[in-house]
């Protein structure tokens, strides 16, 4: 620990006299760490807006490529990041769904109204087979939320049971009628969604209870152990994680849910996504980076109920959250996606990536059309967001092995308020190749790293980037690639150390071999 200590003292030293534009990062690969769970960089599809209907799921009669109604182009897109888990059906839209609506024949399925997200047609036609199909073309693990609010044990017993069970029963009969004879074997079930607000409006020590209850009989059966998560608290609300982790029992919960969103203004006025000046780019990021706070306080808690760190927070709506573009149904949360957003994403990534002893999962808020997207769709035409490339870029990091780190670097200031230009995390694969992952977050300066890296020896450096001259640049249909990963040549190797120089508003993606 002390030749740790003096080694990363002596790194600083060269650094000094410059502090505002240069930073010293230690890195130690000698220390066994955590796994970085591949289950961080899940992803959330909400019947909400243009995220199911228009997005994954297309007309019966649409020309483009496709099985059944589930759209292959924004299928292809999304193997190629690696999508580990998909989150349905909700979302608030979880516990007003009641799931015997969505299978059977499409003909036959009742249509509803939407409440929660413009009162639209509910059609059902995209329901527990659709999206078990879906995930199963995606080489994903399904993460299904139940309705804890609206409905009732009997009715998530049920569709337990209907998922899962291999046996003889009416449930088991009932999805080999509807064209399915084995069990999917689903494992991540959300117990409830936001039982504090749209879910139901419950106290804390109500909705433990009651998760305590419907946990109960959501029951494992025979190679399909479930992977149950409590709806968890919202931001701040440090009693809701008390509560739980007083009043349920370890072994009832796989993991306790935590919702953030990064509001660029007010909840009123959240800000437009794509025409904003400095001081509202630097409140996003403030906004954003209060995910390491909420992260820390909430691990704190758990700590001293599961010092084991058996339960795992599962960070499961997350991004940030602005007004819709106008001209759009206000229901729908179409927003557009700038080089800020992948700012978000990318630093976000970086703090679940830093706390993976307790965040084994997360699920960026969502996957298509909606919020911080991953896709934009219009008609036959597909958009790659900067966001997209992110986690193109960070897909690296997915179950490789955590490499602790320090940083002693500049601070980014606007108006008299500052906050850390620079924040990084760093992973090695299981083939030994170590992954670095900088952002740098000031708009007007680039900032020198000199790294140590304590136990790590390579001899090539090679690096991508995702930057862009504004932090207002989008891509859009007319021009797509405005924001996307580039060649990084601004990394060298100095004798065993590696020096960097990350362009201002980039995120950064170096390769050590």
């Amino acid at each position: 620990m002390k030749k740790r200590v003096k080694l990363f003292a002596l790194l600083l030293l060269p650094f000094a006299a410059g502090a505002q534009k240069t930073a010293s990062v230690y890195i130690n690969g000698n220390e066994p760490k955590q796994t970085i769970s591949r289950h961080i960089y899940g992803h959330f599809s909400e019947h909400l807006g243009r995220c199911i209907y228009d997005g994954f799921w297309v007309s019966d009669t649409s020309t483009l490529p496709r099985k059944d109604r589930i759209r292959l182009d924004v299928v292809e897109a999304l193997k190629k990041i690696n999508i580990p888990n998909l989150r349905w059906p909700g979302g608030c839209f979880a516990d007003e769904y009641h799931w015997r609506d969505g299978i059977g024949a499409r003909n036959l399925r009742p249509k509803l109204i939407n409440t929660h997200w413009g009162n639209v047609t509910e059609d059902n036609s995209f329901g527990t087979h659709e999206f078990l199909e879906l995930c199963s073309l995606l080489g994903t693990e399904p993460y299904i939320c139940g309705n804890l609010g609206s409905g009732t044990i009997e009715e998530m017993n049920k569709w337990v049971e209907y998922l899962n069970f291999d046996g003889l029963s009416p449930m088991t009969e009932l999805r080999k009628q509807n064209g399915r004879v084995a069990p999917w074997k689903v494992q991540y079930w959300g117990v409830g969604n936001e039982n504090w607000g749209c879910g139901g409006s419950m106290t804390a020590d109500f909705y433990a209870d009651q998760y305590r209850r419907y946990a109960t009989f959501s029951k494992n059966y025979p190679g399909a152990p479930l992977k149950k998560i409590a709806g968890g608290p919202s931001s701040d609300d440090y009693n809701w994680t008390e509560v739980l982790m007083k009043k349920v029992p370890l072994n009832m919960m796989w993991g306790i849910s935590l919702h953030h969103y990064t509001i660029p203004k007010t909840w009123a006025d959240k800000g437009s996504a794509t025409a904003f000046d400095e001081k509202e780019y630097f409140a996003s990021m403030r906004s954003t980076l209060k995910m390491e706070e909420l992260v820390t306080k909430h691990s704190i808690i758990m700590d001293r109920y599961d010092p084991a760190k058996k339960v795992a927070l599962v960070v499961d709506e997350w991004g940030i959250w602005t007004n819709v573009e106008p001209g759009t149904n206000p229901g729908f949360l179409y927003q557009q996606n700038s080089m800020r957003d992948a700012l978000v994403a990318a630093t976000t990534l970086n703090i679940f990536n830093n706390h993976c002893d307790r965040v084994k999962m997360a699920n960026l808020a969502q996957t298509i059309n909606v919020l911080q997207a991953l896709i934009l769709t219009k008609g036959h035409q597909l958009l790659l967001t900067p966001t997209y490339h992110v986690f193109d870029l960070y897909k690296v990091h997915q179950d490789a092995t955590w490499l602790p780190l320090q940083i002693n670097g500049p601070e980014y200031a606007v108006d008299g308020q500052k906050l850390p230009a620079l924040n990084i995390s760093a992973s090695k694969d299981s083939n030994g190749v170590v992954h670095i992952s900088l952002v740098n977050l000031d708009a007007n300066n680039t900032i020198t790293i000199k790294t140590a890296l304590n136990g790590i020896s390579f001899k090539t450096v090679t690096g991508q980037a995702i930057t862009a001259a504004k932090f207002t640049d989008v891509n859009s249909f007319e021009k797509p690639d405005v924001v996307k990963p580039t060649a990084f040549n601004g990394a060298k190797k100095e004798g065993d150390n590696l020096v960097v120089t990350v362009p201002k508003l980039s995120v950064v993606v170096l390769e050590l071999k």
